[in-house]
């Protein structure tokens, strides 16, 4: 299970989301079996050799990867012809090596192991509730802090940079938390530093 895939063809569906910046493109192996991983530069790669390759076509801004699904997010003044067919070709080339099992840190379980105990119940209420949607368009969010009834959140992957994070999802999430948690909750996406 942890192999490399060398044996399987590579089958590739890619597909749009909420986003008009990030496509996913999923395929018919895992990229990553357990957890997700969001990287925002080469820097942040790790050992992970496939997200490395995908940051050296011209236009790759942003990188999700869950399950089978890379979402790609794009600088949006590139073309997504060129993006598209570039990562297609990377990721033929590349992923017979790649390991779903690559070794990273997992900052997030970290993250939750100190969160207060009112923030762990708002993850576990995003992880039934929005973060599943999330994920299928190749993102994820975060809480980051809670206090005097407001939230503040930041969002990653294809989610970052899409219209509707900033208003429809947030109202979603919003009303999903004053009916499961608190009826007078706030809930604000964090300014990214």
């Amino acid at each position: 299970m942890g192999t490399p895939n060398t044996e399987i063809e590579l089958d590739i569906d890619i597909q749009p989301t909420p986003n008009p910046n990030a496509l996913k493109f999923i395929l018919n192996i895992p990229v990553k079996n357990v957890g997700n991983s969001t990287y925002r530069s080469p820097t942040e790669c790790g050992e992970n050799q496939l997200a490395l390759e995908l940051f050296k076509v011209r236009g790759v801004d942003q990188l999700h990867f869950f399950e089978n699904v890379i979402a790609v997010t794009k600088f949006s003044y590139e073309d997504w012809d060129s993006v598209e067919k570039n990562v297609t070709a990377v990721l033929k080339e590349h992923m017979p090596a790649h390991n779903p099992d690559y070794n990273e840190p997992n900052p997030e379980a970290d993250r939750r192991t100190n969160l207060s105990p009112e923030l762990q119940q708002i993850e576990a209420i995003l992880d039934k509730t929005i973060r599943p949607g999330l994920q299928g368009d190749g993102g994820d969010i975060q809480a980051l802090s809670y206090e005097d009834n407001i939230l503040m959140v930041k969002y990653q992957g294809a989610c970052g940079t899409c219209p509707s994070s900033a208003s429809g999802t947030l109202e979603a999430i919003k009303a999903i938390l004053r009916d499961e948690l608190n009826p007078e909750i706030e809930v604000y996406i964090a300014p990214e530093f």
